[in-house]
């Protein structure tokens, strides 16, 4: 059997054997059957005699033959950029710049737009179904109630230890009480709560409208005159809404459980005793300082989520880049309003 040797060989032994070559010309009369192979062979030799400067006659080529060398050399090698240097930091921070400020008129329109949905709710035009609002909320509050209680049970044990630790050594025990309380109240139950909802909800808000994006969905209702702020994300905003200051509350109160469990039993300090010294330090400011922030966390979150949702691309790799985008832009959303507002509260003695 003979040895069927590559292209490369085949140009370059011949060349070497036939010094003073000029042109290359196709014969292929007798050829009846062939195959893309053919083509890759022909493509690898007509590259080859180009880099020896040789003329190419591609007329004894079946005419299909001729048209997919076209076609093949017509279309751009793609460079996959894999042997590419990294980005630099600066070049990196000018991206993530630019981003932003692409970034910030998209976002600024789309506050608008729920603006806007917001006051046809209040006229009683807004066009949702109330059966969609009743089911995001149950998916929001109820059922985000397992992992609010497991989290907030454990940053309320967690607290109460890294205070018990220090107030026992004054004998202080007591004041457990107050640190927990009042921490979990203020900032703790409403922090933990929004950064929950940003990773469980926002996330779904996210990939549910990002899936709907690449099927064409939202398309759908806007050819249908419905219109997508209104129908879907006004519901899903007011469930938030709704839920978020419910949620901080209910953290609020898990996290002071905690923290009795922890005085009680780790530090001796009597139930009761640390039930009133609770009651004696806590006040209605706090709860509301710490509902408020828990109110605008959950419409930040929500806002975060629905844009990138919105804004998700037409593939699948796009819905998670914009479920990643969405957490990611609502835990900052919440790290920077959180710290605002306690600057705010603080200024104005609340």
């Amino acid at each position: 059997m003979r040895e069927r040797l590559p292209a490369s060989d085949v140009v370059t032994k011949y060349l070497a054997e036939h010094p003073g070559i000029e042109r290359v010309v196709f014969h292929a009369e007798g050829l009846t059957a062939w195959d893309s192979g053919l083509i890759n062979f022909l493509r690898n030799v007509i590259a080859l005699c180009g880099e020896q400067g040789l003329a190419v006659d591609q007329g004894g080529l079946p005419e299909g033959a001729r048209r997919l060398l076209r076609l093949a050399s017509a279309v751009p090698e793609q460079v996959t950029g894999r042997h590419a240097e990294p980005p630099s930091l600066l070049h990196h921070v000018g991206q993530v710049t630019l981003e932003l400020l692409h970034g910030a008129p998209a976002m600024i329109r789309f506050i608008g737009e729920i603006s806007l949905a917001v006051g046809r709710l209040l006229r009683g035009k807004a066009q949702f179904r109330r059966s969609d609002l009743a089911l995001l909320v149950q998916e929001t509050g109820p059922q985000a109630l397992p992992i609010v209680s497991l989290i907030s049970f454990l940053v309320g044990l967690i607290l109460a230890y890294m205070g018990a630790v220090q107030l026992a050594q004054f004998g202080a025990q007591i004041y457990i009480a107050d640190l927990v309380g009042i921490g979990m109240s203020r900032e703790i139950g409403a922090l933990m709560t929004g950064i929950i909802l940003a990773g469980r909800t926002g996330a779904a808000f996210a990939a549910q409208l990002g899936t709907m994006q690449v099927n064409e969905e939202i398309d759908a209702y806007r050819t249908l005159g419905i219109s997508p702020i209104d129908f879907l994300v006004l519901p899903r905003m007011l469930a938030l809404i709704l839920m978020a200051p419910l949620l901080t509350l209910y953290a609020s109160v898990v996290g002071m459980a905690a923290g009795m469990l922890v005085a009680v039993t780790a530090f001796n300090v009597d139930m009761n005793e640390y039930y009133q010294q609770t009651l004696y330090a806590l006040s209605i400011p706090h709860f509301l300082v710490g509902l408020s922030k828990g109110l605008v966390y959950g419409i930040l979150i929500a806002i975060a989520g629905c844009l990138r949702g919105m804004q998700c691309g037409r593939s699948a790799s796009a819905v998670g880049e914009a479920t990643t985008s969405a957490v990611v832009t609502s835990i900052v959303f919440i790290v920077v309003s959180a710290s605002l507002m306690t600057i705010l509260y603080q200024k104005l003695g609340i």
